[in-house]
């Protein structure tokens, strides 16, 4: 054999020992499991998964539910002011004009419907 045919087969081999060490360490691998169905796999979270946990923790603490009140969901405000909107008109009757409500954050200008 050539020298590299031996290195490749002593890796191979260390491998080799190496798999047989986690199969009999680990109870939790069952042999009917493939290969590429490994445990590191199943439990591997993205970074960017995490990052958006947080903040989503983070808003929750900054702004606690309010039941019956309207919430705006970008600064968790509930000061609105409301106006018409002109565009759309809900009910007419006898010339009179019902038009929809926008409510708009004092804090942050943002626009619920």
């Amino acid at each position: 054999m050539t020298d590299f045919e031996d290195k490749v087969l002593n890796l191979l081999e260390n491998i080799n020992k190496k798999l047989d060490l986690l199969m009999s360490n680990s109870p939790s691998v069952a042999s009917d499991k493939t290969l590429s169905e490994s445990p590191v796999k199943e439990s591997y979270v993205k970074p960017s998964e995490v990052v958006e946990r947080q903040e989503e923790e983070e808003k929750a603490l900054e702004r606690p539910p309010v039941e019956g009140r309207r919430v705006c969901p970008e600064c968790g405000g509930t000061d609105f002011r409301s106006e018409e909107d002109k565009n759309q008109i809900l009910h007419q009757m006898g010339g009179i004009k019902i038009y929809k409500r926008i409510y708009i954050c004092k804090r942050c200008g943002y626009e619920i419907q």
